[in-house]
Order: structure tokens, then sequence, then C-alpha cells
């Protein structure tokens, strides 16, 4: 079947075919996309393949980390970038399952050739080779997908990200000033999230389910909800409180997303990681993906109260421009402490309830309160500072006959703006209001399934998310590009 004189007589295609079991690197899909007239008539004339070339061949597949082609693995080595884009198309077109994927690209044969899957030659077809037999079984796609390596799918999402930002470096718009962080969380598919499965000790975090081993149990929200007193009603008695929180096996997403005024939102950085990671945990390593495909750091972003930490303020601060940038964050009260209620001086050191400035005794380096090595201070009664026994305190504070009042912060600036953040103020206001993009980003990966993945591997829900948001970015290119390059 490899013979040249039958190659030869297939006019279908201007790019060599592979051969089955003798993969080679073939044309990219970009490359394919930008000529068309190579393709054979079949899939020129098919609306879905063009359909979905219009929407994938924009990324730059020639560059991908691609695996070993060469490598004999027993049978015929699937190329990352035939892998992925089927996995798109199975996202794009909400197929269900890698099953229903595999009979949609044997009713539609183009799609194998233009993939790039190593092809099985067989003359007599219409495209020249075996569609049943070239096409990896579903049960080996799924396969690929819990080893494809998480580098490969990041790098066509900042890939989507640089056509993105060079659209729109083309239009008379201000650079991205504005970015927005949220997390999602993800359902593991084992039995233990099934409220209609009796499982024993479904919450128990040392029971790994069978199901996922790589899932892990957190707190997707929690609340205090009154507990009614018992009878009898009198005297009465004060409502004690139950903590009451939702739990489930999964993992969490985080997302970077920014919004383009009239146009619309796309993701800038995105990473999966088990359930029981917090919230903060997301934030230096999506601010580094963000840094590295922005190539500079937003002067602003908004986040919910999960972020509330010194060190997100502290990152969007610059010395030399204190007013022009800062993280949009609520307040959340910790340490019995309201948002106004901690004063500073001008010079920095905390206020005491009666607006003295409070000395540093010492500082020390913390490796325990955040996740964030750091140094921090304590500052005590600025009259018992003094040592002047005549003195008492004008408050009379609790803690007077106990040595005074003190306070431990970090010495970090942005301990200091978490308190003196305006947030009653109409920029903070606006900015905060662009928390709606993650909001819709979400709203979109929803619908394409990222909440409740058919997936039993941590990997391979890594990746699917990775492809989620690149799709949501392939589609606001081609929404960006139809817009700007319509007629007038």
């Amino acid at each position: 079947m490899t013979d040249s004189s039958i190659v030869t007589q297939l006019p279908l295609w201007t790019f060599p075919l592979n051969v089955h079991k003798t993969p080679q690197k073939q044309p990219d899909l970009h490359t394919l996309w930008q000529f068309p007239e190579c393709l054979p008539a079949a899939i020129r004339e098919s609306p879905t393949i063009n359909r979905c070339l219009d929407l994938l061949a924009p990324l730059d597949w020639a560059h991908l980390p691609e695996r070993n082609l060469s490598r004999n693995w027993g049978q015929s080595t699937i190329p990352y970038a035939a892998l992925i884009a089927a996995e798109l198309i199975r996202l794009n077109e909400h197929l269900p399952s890698m099953t229903a994927l595999h009979r949609f690209l044997i009713e539609h044969a183009g799609f194998i050739s233009l993939l790039g899957f190593p092809l099985a030659l067989e003359p007599a077809t219409p495209l020249g080779f075996n569609a049943l037999t070239s096409l990896p079984s579903a049960r080996h796609l799924t396969y690929l997908m819990r080893q494809l390596p998480q580098a490969a799918a990041q790098f066509l999402l900042a890939d989507s990200v640089r056509l993105i930002l060079a659209e729109l470096q083309t239009q008379p718009l201000l650079p991205i000033e504005c970015i927005s962080l949220d997390t999602k969380h993800i359902l593991a598919w084992v039995k233990e999230n099934n409220p209609k499965a009796y499982v024993a000790d479904r919450y128990n975090k040392a029971k790994q389910p069978a199901g996922d081993p790589d899932c892990r149990l957190g707190c997707k929200r929690r609340h205090n909800r009154a507990v009614l007193p018992s009878t009898p009603t009198r005297p009465p008695r004060p409502a004690t409180m139950l903590k009451v929180g939702e739990y489930h096996w999964g993992y969490g997403s985080g997302l970077v997303a920014a919004k383009i005024p009239d146009y619309g939102e796309f993701v800038l950085a995105e990473m999966t990681q088990p359930f029981d990671h917090g919230d903060v945990t997301y934030f230096f390593p999506l601010m580094q993906q963000t840094e590295a495909r922005l190539g500079y750091r937003p002067r602003y972003a908004t986040f919910d109260a999960a972020f509330d930490a010194w060190y997100v303020y502290a990152y969007f601060y610059r010395e030399n421009e204190p007013d022009s940038g800062f993280a949009a964050v609520p307040f959340s009260e910790k340490g019995n402490y309201k948002a106004k209620q901690r004063q500073f001086a001008s010079t920095g050191e905390p206020l005491c309830a009666a607006g003295l400035t409070m000395p540093l005794q010492f500082t020390y380096t913390d490796r325990t309160v955040s996740i964030v090595e750091h140094e921090r201070g304590k500052y005590r009664c600025p009259i018992k500072a003094q040592s002047d026994r005549r003195r008492t305190c004008p408050v009379h504070h609790a803690q007077w006959s106990k040595g005074g009042c003190t306070a431990m912060m970090p010495i970090s600036i942005g301990a200091r703006l978490r308190y003196t953040l305006d947030r009653d103020s109409e920029r903070y206001k606006e900015i905060y209001r662009q928390r709606t993009a993650c909001e819709r980003i979400n709203s979109q990966a929803v619908d394409l399934g990222i909440e409740r993945p058919h997936w039993r591997n941590g990997q391979a829900i890594a990746n699917e998310n990775t492809l989620i948001y690149l799709l949501i970015n392939l589609r606001f290119l081609q929404r960006l590009r139809q817009r700007l390059h319509q007629p007038a």
C-alpha cells in the first residue's frame, strides 16, 4: 500500500499523506487553513469541517510542544495536536463523551486527516484512507487525555491570549489595566457526591473515594445558622449559632479574566487544584501567568472577600505612583476589626483607640499566619511604652491593667491598605463591577460542562478545564475578528 505508483494516483492531497504506523508530522491546522486549495474537495465542501477549522486554525499549532512521533509505541503514535483539536471539537459540538466524539469523527471522516491522525491508506475510499482503522478508539483517546502534559494545553491558551491582544492592538483601545480573579468548584465523578447514594462517612477526608484518586474534600461555602431554642420558650433563651457548610469531593478552578468594553471578556490565565486548596493559593501562580502573557503588571484587580489578604493589596501597590492602582476586595472582618476601625499615623504606625501612635516593640518572621513568609510587628500601648505611671488611658481600655493595648500585624504596606482603602469611592465601585467578567466566563464554562466532568483523574480534569477556557477564548477571538473586520 505504500508503493509510489499507488500514492501518485491519489489526486486528493497536495501534501503527502502519512502511512499507517509510520507517523510523521503532518502540515498543521494553521497551514492547511492558509492554503485551503490544498485540501480535498470533500473537506472544502463540508460546512461542519469548515466551521470548526475556522474556529481552531488561528492557533500556532506548528510550535505546540509535541511528543516524539518517531518512537515506536507498538501502535500508531497519536500527536498531541490531533488529540487536543479533537477534544476542542467535542466541547464545541457539545458531544457528551469520547464515544460520541469517535462516532462524530467517523461520520465526518475529513476531520481525521485534517487533525493529523496517522492514516491507514485505502485508495478505494473517497478520502483515500480507512476512517475506522485510522482513528484511535474512544478508550485510547480517553487514556491520552489522562497522559496529556498540562504544558501543551497551556501553550495554546497563552497563544489564544496573544492572538486576542494582537487584534486589540489594531484598534484605538486602552491597554488592559483591570483584571478579575475568581474560583469555580468542580464536582468529582464519584458516588460520594451523589446525595441519593448511601455512603458511610461521606465527608470523611481520610476515606478517599475509589472513583477518583486525585480529588479532595473541600467546602464550597459556609454560613452560620441559628438553632431554635427547645421548649419551653420561657424564660427566653439566646439563639445559638450552628456552622453549616456545603462540602464536595472535587477540584477547584481559578481563572483571571479581562473585560474589553463593548466587546466582551476573555481568559488570561487559569489553573486547577484539588478542592482542599484555599482560594488565596491561586493568587500568585495566576498573577505570574497574567504578567507573562500581558507583558506587564495590571494596575487594578478585583476579587471576592476570600482574597482579603495583605499581600493581595501589596501586589498592586506602586510606591512611585501610590494613587494609580489598587486591589478592589471587600473587607473581611478578621480579628474583630471593622473596615475603618483601625487607623494609622502618617508614618505608618497604627493608632490606638485613643488616637495615639503605637510604637513598634519588635518584629519577627512569620511562617504560619498566611501562605507567604513575611515580617510581622508587635505594636504596644504608647502610654505604657513611656513608663509614665502618672498617666492613664484616656479611653479606659480594658487591657490597661494588663500592660495596655497591643496590635500584631504585618509591617507591609498591604496591611495598611487593607484598612485604609476607600471602598465607598466611585473608583472602587467601578473597578469592583469588573468582577462580572469572571461570572460570565464561569457561566460559559458551566455550559461546556466544567462543573461536572466525566473524568476520574486530576490531570485529565486539569487538561479539560484548560481546553474549555481555550475554547471560550477562541469563540471570543472569532467574534472579535468578525466585528472588527465587518464592513462599516
